[in-house]
């Protein structure tokens, strides 16, 4: 057995490795520069973590997620694999403690993101590190043609002339023939092995189903489909709408959105994996690392802003192997709605530049200072102090982070601040009554020096790491402190924050950034055009539709999708000769007819105008129709 394959069994409990999860391992082991393209669910992570944990040295990955970043970190430590992050928002003193314990401390991975390479420092002390590979996730951020392009990205085949000898590891989930090119371009691939996974799920049916009635429609599938599902939707309040409304009609859902706490976040997650809820219902915010194989359904209530998010969204259904769903429930109104959604609230340069003069002032940064200042941040109040529109705004900030210039955490976050009140003295004798809490209590006090004389932020994740024990228990033991008036406790939830990668320079900053505005504006514009070509085509496989986009072509039609069951489902007249023998019995709404017969809307609305020209049926005042 390879040593690979023990590493595998070990710590992920699996008993052997996805097509072509080895092949790719084999080549990093091997020194060789790798480009991997594994469609969502290919386990990408796994093929720069076992390679990392066979080499002697820190593996360095570069991802541009916070809460990948964050979510692969806890996991690895789950496994009691050293791992940290390096996120933005942390303090200079912090990245100094995260290197030297990278340096000296026998870590395995550091996570951090593109834009820490643009600091000269950072780099110098990376190069003091034993780095045995440099993994490069969602490395379609680095092709202008990627829809998530980052300018940082380009920064990354700069680590080749400080690391010649170490292999890069390209890792990305979506990308066409032109995208897999600049990748390999833009990070200075030397003689790649390249390793691409056709973007086929066979036991997934992609349905595009019109409806003007989206509610009765969820109803229907998640009741023939009663497994773990996901609906997916496009803001919070549709979110917290759409639980309540499935929660009226029996079905068990949780809710999943940036806005929540995290724990209400983890408690949400947990229910579902757990099947205690039947339905996630979720903005985009979630998905990123979840990895549940028996999801049946992802059913889509709005359209999705491009086929890239929908193909790694609807691919969360069915990784057990047995047949799924991929859902877009579709009327009339959403394509004018998505567009002025998505695409009328691009902003511009002016804008952009407004936004960001505005931002500074609002912080009362002045010309040339701001580098590292993190705030808490408000969006709507930040809008109703200048009059901004809100969505363009926010698409403005969303813009800046990308770039780098700020990084926008749109998350929400509990801040704890604190200070002892009680001598130094009183506390040693709490500790000795409390031997317990002992760990805990000393890490507060060592790590934030000061915290007799002034109220003072805390982090409780970094705590529990250094105290060896759960963010829970920290969280416990200062409850404990506060009600024994031990010390003031302080904790208020951000709905975001903004941190200042640059000192403000005002026109230099968005002008030298500008051209990519331009060019993600039409990236955008084209990409909305695919999705409404996508769910308005009637005459092609959807399967092969989305395989084309990524420049994947296929002769044969998949047989399971909604443009290939269409063609196998009974013919006009069989359905209006079984509708006409329904009718006999009783008179029935179009969706009682619907039910009954077990047929699309579609089908059921062409067989009701069929009868109604042939004069066979009338409708009654209760919308009924009957024989005449």
């Amino acid at each position: 057995m390879s040593e690979a394959l023990q590493i595998l069994q070990k710590y992920w409990k699996h008993d052997s490795f996805r097509e072509p999860q080895e092949e790719i391992i084999q080549s990093v082991l091997s020194g060789t520069d790798t480009f991997a393209l594994l469609p969502t669910g290919g386990g990408k992570s796994v093929c720069f973590q076992i390679p990392a944990i066979q080499l002697n040295g820190i593996c360095l990955v570069i991802s541009p997620l916070i809460a990948l970043m964050k979510d692969q970190v806890q996991n690895l430590q789950s496994k009691n694999i050293k791992a940290i992050a390096l996120t933005g928002g942390v303090s200079q003193d912090d990245v100094i403690d995260i290197l030297d314990n990278c340096q000296f401390g026998n870590y395995k991975f550091l996570y951090l993101s593109p834009e820490r390479l643009q600091h000269d420092w950072i780099v110098e002390r990376l190069k003091q590190l034993p780095i045995n590979l440099i993994a490069i996730d969602e490395a379609h951020c680095v092709s202008q043609w990627g829809h998530d392009f980052r300018p940082a990205y380009l920064k990354i085949s700069a680590l080749k002339e400080h690391f010649p000898t170490t292999p890069f590891l390209a890792l990305t989930a979506t990308a066409n023939k032109r995208v897999q090119e600049d990748i390999c371009t833009n990070l200075a691939l030397v003689n790649p092995k390249v390793f691409t996974k056709s973007f086929t799920r066979e036991n997934l049916a992609y349905h595009v189903i019109k409806t003007e009635d989206k509610l009765f429609k969820i109803q229907q599938i998640l009741t023939k489909n009663p497994q773990s599902s996901i609906i997916y939707v496009r803001n919070r309040k549709s979110c917290v709408e759409t639980s309540q409304q499935l929660n009226q009609l029996g079905f068990t859902t949780t809710i999943y959105h940036g806005g929540l706490p995290a724990k209400e976040k983890e408690k949400n997650m947990q229910s579902w994996l757990e099947n205690k809820s039947q339905v996630m219902v979720a903005t985009n915010a979630f998905g990123m690392g979840i990895d549940k194989p028996d999801v049946k359904t992802v059913i889509h209530i709005q359209l999705p802003e491009n086929l890239e998010n929908y193909y790694q969204e609807a691919g969360r259904a069915g990784r057990n192997g047995e047949k799924a769903f991929g859902i877009i429930l579709t009327n009339t109104s959403d394509i004018a709605y998505t567009k002025a959604q998505f695409i009328d609230v691009l902003p511009d340069k002016k804008f952009v530049r407004d936004v960001y003069v505005k931002l500074n002032n609002y912080f009362q940064i002045a010309y040339g200072e701001g580098y590292n200042e993190s705030f808490a941040f408000n969006l709507n109040q930040f809008c109703a102090h200048y009059h901004f529109p809100v969505i363009p705004t926010f698409n403005s900030l969303q813009f800046l982070d990308r770039q780098g210039i700020l990084t926008f955490q749109s998350e929400s976050t509990e801040k704890i601040s604190l200070q002892f009140i009680i001598p130094s003295k009183e506390v040693i004798r709490y500790i000795s009554l409390h031997p317990h809490d002992e760990p805990v209590i000393t890490t507060i006090l060592r790590t934030y020096s000061g915290i007799f004389d002034v109220e003072t932020t805390i982090n409780p994740h970094l705590v529990a790491k250094k105290a060896h024990t759960t963010e829970a228990h920290v969280e416990e033991v200062i409850d404990k402190l506060a009600a024994s008036q031990c010390l003031i406790l302080h904790a208020k939830n951000n709905d975001s924050s903004i941190t200042f990668n640059e000192v403000r320079e005002d026109y230099l900053s968005i002008n030298r950034v500008a051209k990519f505005l331009e060019h993600q504006n039409k990236l955008k514009q084209d990409q909305f055009q695919s999705v409404v070509y996508y769910i308005s085509d009637e005459n092609t496989c959807k399967n092969k539709m989305l395989l084309a986009y990524f420049d994947e072509i296929t002769k044969e039609d998949c047989g399971i999708c909604s443009y290939c069951f269409s063609k196998k489902k009974a013919n006009p007249s069989e359905i209006t000769q079984n509708l006409i023998q329904l009718l006999k019995k009783e008179p029935l709404s179009s969706r009682e007819i619907e039910n009954q017969l077990h047929i699309s809307s579609e089908a059921t609305i062409f067989a009701i105008q069929l009868l109604l020209e042939n004069n066979r049926i009338k409708i009654n005042s209760n919308n009924q129709y009957y024989l005449i």
